[in-house]
């Protein structure tokens, strides 16, 4: 097990996606390469094109901070991919069999982090870990995401209600943004986690069923969830925008906690009022019916 075929595919596709003219480079005559030849990359990078050609067939291991900066600039990356090389070339060659077997602890929610998450009554709150799955959400977090909620085959994952559930492409007011941003997220989680068996098993599973994430996945993109807004068209409260924030808990567990909100005073201000009141009255109802199973 190693990551080769990674680091290979993502370093070609960053390479087919620079002209000669944006990297300063003179053109002669017809190419036959959509992009930068490797002898172009390894010229800027400062590099032999043999060197190159090793580290395009996927073999990071060793490589030095050095000429990984110096990759990242002839390819021009951007922040989010830089980041992600550094990642491919961290788990190169850490492919034996003992860590192969090492299975991560799954993670917990420690109590703290879930008080916070239940501290917010007024605003939509999940604790996340790097497959999408949302482990914890207040009620208001279950109110927003009810879609998704309602049908237990999505195992309460936002990657699998996006690209799985026909109900998503009317939820998601820019569902090809959302799920463009979704697999990159996906391939950040596989550049750091290359043995987590479930992200493998998620991916395999999206890859199996949906057309759209196989296209997707074969681009190489990468995203960060950090902060932004998502536009929502809700089932029960129409159409809200919602700024999000995505905080990665700092005890090393890889999750992260992740909030909505809307400006003070705004539409989606109100629409979050009014979600509030249905969730209470939905959470009225469901402790009624607790109660007369009783």
């Amino acid at each position: 097990m190693d990551n080769r075929d990674e680091v290979s595919a993502f370093l070609k596709s960053r390479r087919d996606k620079i002209t000669p003219e944006q990297a300063g480079l003179p053109v002669y005559g017809h190419r036959r390469v959509p992009g930068l030849r490797r002898g172009e990359v390894a010229m800027l990078a400062g590099v032999s094109v043999e060197y190159y050609t090793r580290l395009e067939r996927g073999n990071l291991t060793g490589v030095s901070d050095q000429v990984l900066d110096a990759l990242a600039q002839a390819l021009r990356l951007d922040d989010t991919e830089r980041m992600h090389l550094y990642d491919l070339a961290r788990t190169a060659g850490a492919g034996s069999k003992a860590t192969a077997r090492r299975r991560d602890p799954k993670p917990t929610i420690r109590p703290s982090v879930a008080r916070i998450v239940e501290g917010m009554p007024e605003l939509p709150a999940f604790v996340q870990n790097n497959r999408m799955d949302k482990l914890a959400a207040n009620a208001m977090g279950r109110a927003l995401y009810a879609p998704m909620y309602a049908e237990p085959a999505w195992e309460a994952n936002s990657a699998r209600f996006a690209f799985f559930s026909p109900a998503a492409q009317s939820f998601y007011a820019d569902y090809e943004r959302v799920t463009h941003s979704a697999v990159g997220a996906l391939r950040i989680a596989a550049g750091k986690n290359p043995y987590d068996r479930d992200l493998s098993n998620l991916i395999g599973e999206l890859s199996t069923r949906s057309d759209t994430f196989r296209r997707l996945w074969g681009g190489h993109d990468v995203h960060l969830f950090r902060e932004g807004s998502k536009r929502f068209h809700h089932p029960v409260v129409g159409d809200m925008e919602l700024d999000y924030e995505s905080m990665e808990v700092p005890d090393g567990s890889g999750l992260s906690v992740v909030v909505y909100s809307a400006p003070p005073d705004s539409p989606s201000a109100d629409a979050l009022k009014l979600l509030a009141s249905w969730a209470a009255d939905a959470q009225q109802e469901h402790t009624a019916g607790t109660d007369a199973q009783a």
